[in-house]
């Protein structure tokens, strides 16, 4: 199966995902949230810089539980409707 290219709002949405991730990351150790994650610390990188805009579910779930955020903050980042760090709608 061919995938298709990512539109340019996806791009933006994967964007927007990296940099509440890298917020909510703060100060901590890129490569110790990656490893409480269970994904790489390039994997990481990627999804915070950006360069990997549309991350799997479960690699936005675990990163989630590893920073503490919920998954529905994570995804009203994704939509452009980003709610303060640690709020929940």
């Amino acid at each position: 199966m061919v995938r298709q290219p990512l539109t340019p709002e996806q791009v933006e949405a994967g964007r927007r995902l990296g940099a509440r991730l890298r917020r909510a990351r703060a100060g901590r150790d890129l490569a110790e949230v990656a490893h409480a994650a269970g994904v790489s610390p390039e994997t990481l990188r990627k999804i915070e810089t950006g360069r990997l805009p549309s991350p799997g579910f479960g690699t936005i779930v675990c990163l989630g539980e590893a920073l503490g955020l919920p998954v529905q903050e994570l995804a009203a980042a994704w939509r452009g409707d980003d709610l303060p760090l640690g709020a929940v709608s």
